[in-house]
């Protein structure tokens, strides 16, 4: 190992104890703490009670890769200190599970089942982009759950927009056809 390597190292294991710390003298029991835990389970117990049990499948394909693609997005964010999040469910991992794997995820499930034709979907998701970066960010930073640092409120807008109508036309028109189209063609050939 490098000596650079070695001090990378030992500067990740100091700033994981002060995390710890921090997150035990300020985080663990706050109101925001409580909220982060009502945001992330209660979200997922109305997601049980409204989906559509037939199309299970396709909605938790559409909504675990979303939610994949949710994460990646935050660590970049975080990485690049675009935001941070003061308050936190746990200490580890830094990003905002609540939201990453919570009511963002369930929120966009349902919308996925209940406009499943592009037109309303669009519109649909078109109003949730609005919702969550004018309404729900913003109170987010209210309540100190989010901290812009190199960011604004607008720049969010097109990436909770597109970040959905591209996750939609992957499992749609991309997955979804082709297991369709391999299921047809193995009907149609006797020998498959």
């Amino acid at each position: 190992m490098t000596e650079t390597y070695e001090k990378i190292r030992n500067m990740h294991e100091q700033l994981t104890e002060m995390r710890y710390d921090y997150w035990i003298s300020y985080n663990v029991f706050t109101f925001q703490w409580w909220l982060l835990l009502i945001v992330l389970i209660i979200p997922w117990i109305v997601w049980w009670k409204l989906v559509d049990k037939r199309r299970l499948n396709h909605i938790l394909l559409f909504g675990t890769i979303l939610m994949i693609f949710i994460i990646m997005l935050d660590d970049f964010g975080l990485e690049q200190h675009l935001w941070s999040y003061p308050y936190l469910l746990t200490s580890v991992p830094t990003r905002l599970l609540p939201v990453d794997q919570g009511i963002m995820i369930v929120a966009h499930m349902l919308v996925y089942q209940y406009f499943p034709r592009w037109k309303k979907f669009i519109i649909a998701n078109a109003v949730m982009a609005v919702i969550f970066t004018f309404i729900f960010e913003p109170l987010s930073v209210w309540l100190g759950i989010y901290q812009l640092e190199n960011w604004r409120h607008i720049y969010s807008l097109p990436i909770y927009f597109l970040k959905v109508v591209l996750i939609k036309w992957l499992v749609d028109e991309v997955i979804l056809k082709k297991v369709l189209y391999e299921r047809e063609r193995r009907s149609n050939d006797p020998q498959l």
